[in-house]
């Protein structure tokens, strides 16, 4: 078997396997005639800084402190929870809208009776306010790091909950939930980067998972408490969340790779030692001389220019990554991925389930329905975190598309029999369906954009692209419950279903055509797959590959200790690795 060897020298990479075999041949004038060839490098396809993201990826073979996997595990479970029960708290924000519009409809409050138009505004203003906060998230977490940043969060939410619990006016009102939303928008960044960087590879990948499902058990608890207490009361029982996330994110450490980004190396030594299983800062050694060299490497790569840069080259070249393909269609992914799962009905039927319920006839109370909905929505949500490692994303997300489609369809079907035949009785048909609905889409459409966001933009656009296209995310949310009242105003709500009937089945198509698989592949994989490197079996799952030996780490020049995996990595540049 021939051996290859490359260079990557300034982001472009040759292949010396090809002289290295003809120097072998038997035909010496063949080999002169070879040898006096200039060597042409190959057109790179990735920028050097596509590539230095991909050599900062952490490596899966590490040594590991001698612990038991228990202990190792512990801390990293016990400092995602902290982080978990701020998200808790956001969660409840998000489902408190649904159990209060009942009551401010029905006139029980006669200072805060609302009309249609103001409930549409009241269920939607807290989605329009996250994309506000999230501009401000980036750089109040790379300021403060990630920790005081989640703990600084929860004091809005706080006065958010005392605002909610004695307010007499609307206005008041408005502003208690366009805090919450942009308190949502200031959690961002601290959240999706405080995980993956705490946390082993091994262990990522399900301790990232449980963010979706600490936002809907937050919005579950909410349904729950709505049975038995007024909404005011609720309020007042939500202020404790916040405060239990503060003392408990205070217990945690903060992520040692931000520690060390700020030249604090000793209090990233000890918090990585925390992290890996309560060990000494001795036994983390390698790995945080690896975490130091990963901070280093854009120092080590070199400029992007050996001269001075203007500003306006300097904004130019800030912008390029943003003009890539690597950006442009995973952006587009995750943008329809929002649209899709908003507006196939799930987010109007989730914000005003009760009144839905109540106007669909459902057998047992539209309090408790909801609850049930709530309930569903997170059994929903756990089966997708369990099942989407061996299924892939594809199955689930185009089954709980034609679910959805089927649900609303037949829903919508029922309601029209019953609006003109009034003997029909079958109450437990749209509660069933509806139900079913929420579960099919939090299985697939719902998660997963938050799901693809952490997966398919490349390193080097990843913070900017995830906060883009979460905030389009809220942006289409807002639109879906903005819109609700006047579209069911225009075509009933049964025309509203059916609408929400197209919408699945037409995500269904495009993403049975479009969307790739991205379980089981590395984030290298994906990003040459949109960098328009597809291969065959791209809309299939892979195996994950197996770990490889410790022995098989090397020497890289200029960038320290990394595994033969990374490697790999570098060398598929040159076309060695396929999805």
């Amino acid at each position: 078997m021939k051996s290859s060897r490359e260079n990557i020298v300034h982001g472009e990479v040759v292949d010396e396997a090809a002289s290295e075999d003809h120097g072998g041949t038997d035909n010496p004038a063949l080999a002169v005639e070879i040898a006096n060839e200039p060597v042409m490098p190959k057109k790179p396809e990735f920028s050097e800084e596509e590539l230095r993201s991909m050599v900062a990826d952490k490596p899966a073979d590490l040594p590991q402190p001698p612990v038991s996997k228990l202990r190792r595990a512990a801390p990293q479970v016990l400092a995602t929870m902290a982080k978990n029960l701020l998200l808790l708290a956001y969660g409840m924000t998000i489902g408190f809208p649904t159990i209060v519009i009942p009551t401010l409809q029905n006139g029980e409050e006669p200072n805060l009776q609302l009309t249609p138009e103001q409930i549409s505004w009241f269920s939607s203003i807290n989605l329009i306010c996250v994309p506000i906060g999230g501009l401000l998230s980036g750089a109040l977490t790379n300021f403060m790091g990630r920790k005081k940043a989640m703990m600084l969060v929860n004091l809005p939410i706080l006065i958010a909950w005392i605002m909610l619990r004695y307010t007499q006016s609307i206005p008041l009102l408005y502003f208690s939930l366009a805090l919450t939303g942009f308190t949502g928008g200031l959690l961002e960044a601290p959240v999706l980067t405080y995980v993956a960087e705490i946390t082993t590879p091994e262990m990522r990948g399900m301790l990232a998972s449980t963010s979706s499902m600490s936002i809907i058990a937050g919005t579950f608890i909410q349904f729950v408490l709505a049975t038995v207490l007024p909404w005011r009361d609720i309020a007042a029982y939500n202020i404790i969340a916040p405060v239990i996330a503060f003392c408990c994110l205070f217990l945690v450490p903060d992520s040692p790779y931000w520690l060390a980004t700020k030249g604090r190396d000793a209090e990233a030594h000890k918090s990585l030692a925390w992290l890996r299983g309560w060990v000494t800062p001795a036994d983390v050694q390698e790995e945080f001389d690896y975490l130091l060299e990963t901070v280093k490497t854009p120092n080590i790569m070199g400029s992007l220019s050996n001269g001075q840069m203007t500003k306006m080259e300097v904004f130019k070249n800030n912008l390029k990554p943003y003009t890539r393909a690597t950006f442009i269609k995973p952006f587009i992914l995750v943008s329809a991925a929002f649209f899709f799962g908003h507006f196939s009905g799930m987010t109007t039927l989730q914000t005003y389930s009760v009144s839905i319920f109540e106007q669909l006839g459902a057998p047992i109370d539209p309090f408790l329905a909801t609850m049930l909905l709530g309930l569903v929505q997170l059994t929903g949500t756990l089966l997708c975190v369990i099942a989407v490692h061996w299924s892939g994303k594809r199955p689930l997300t185009l089954i709980s598309t034609v679910g959805a489609a089927i649900c609303f369809g037949v829903t919508a079907t029922y309601d029209i029999v019953r609006r003109h035949d009034p003997t029909v009785t079958a109450s437990w048909v749209p509660l069933t369906f509806l139900l079913s609905s929420a579960f099919l889409t939090h299985m697939g459409i719902r998660l997963l954009p938050w799901i693809l966001i952490g997966e398919v933009f490349p390193a080097d656009v990843r913070g900017m692209a995830s906060g883009a296209a979460s905030s389009v995310g809220y942006i289409f949310g807002f639109l879906a419950n903005k819109t609700h009242f006047s579209l069911v105003s225009a075509v009933t709500l049964a025309g509203t279903f059916y609408i929400y009937v197209g919408v699945s089945l037409t995500a269904t198509v495009l993403f049975y055509i479009f969307m790739p698989e991205t379980e089981g592949r590395t984030l290298l994989e994906v990003t040459r797959h949109f960098a328009g490197h597809k291969a065959p079996g791209w809309k299939r799952r892979i195996p994950k590959k197996p770990k490889q030996d410790s022995e098989s780490m090397e020497r890289t020049d200029g960038f320290g200790d990394m595994s033969k995996v990374h490697q790999d990595n570098i060398k598929s540049v040159n076309g060695d690795t396929h999805l």
